[in-house]
């Protein structure tokens, strides 16, 4: 399994300057490739040319299969570390994602909320209009029995 990484994300992760790991690449001591301008390093490649064979805290030269067992060690650890890395970028990338798609509903919700508010509110509104009205019809309606039982009084006194 290839895992490629960008060069400046790469250069992060093995703690060397972007520049060398750049020369590196030129100098085909790391597989690389270019894509939509940007270089990828394959990882696999790096754990041979990052990790020195000739390390003497590492290898032993009396015991040479143990040097190799070692160093085939150091190599699969960094390439299970490497294999970690790119799954918590995975999975960061499908937490920002759910992340986006929920405030996305949110909003949708929010602008949904808004729209019923303008409706209830203009609801309101015509229907504070049609009491006001009303009112006005209960008052003008009181005055005007008012008068007319008025005049029905005076008329049955004389």
């Amino acid at each position: 399994m290839q895992t490629w990484l960008d060069i400046d994300e790469f250069a992060k992760l093995v703690k060397k300057d972007p520049d060398i790991v750049e020369k590196m690449c030129e100098e085909n001591k790391l597989v690389s490739k270019i894509e939509g301008g940007i270089r990828y390093v394959e990882t696999a490649s790096a754990t041979s040319v990052l990790v020195p064979h000739e390390d003497k805290a590492l290898v032993n030269p009396e015991n040479e299969e143990e040097a190799i067992q070692t160093m085939g060690f150091v190599e699969k650890t960094i390439g299970t570390i490497l294999t970690m890395h790119d799954k918590v970028v995975d999975a960061k990338d499908e937490t920002l994602e759910a992340l986006r798609s929920e405030n996305q509903f949110l909003k949708e919700g929010l602008l949904a909320m808004q729209e019923l508010y303008e409706e209830d509110r203009k609801a309101i509104e015509v229907l504070t209009k049609q009491l006001k009205i009303c009112q006005e019809e209960l008052e003008f309606t009181k005055r005007k029995y008012k008068l007319m039982w008025g005049k029905a009084i005076e008329n049955a006194n004389k």
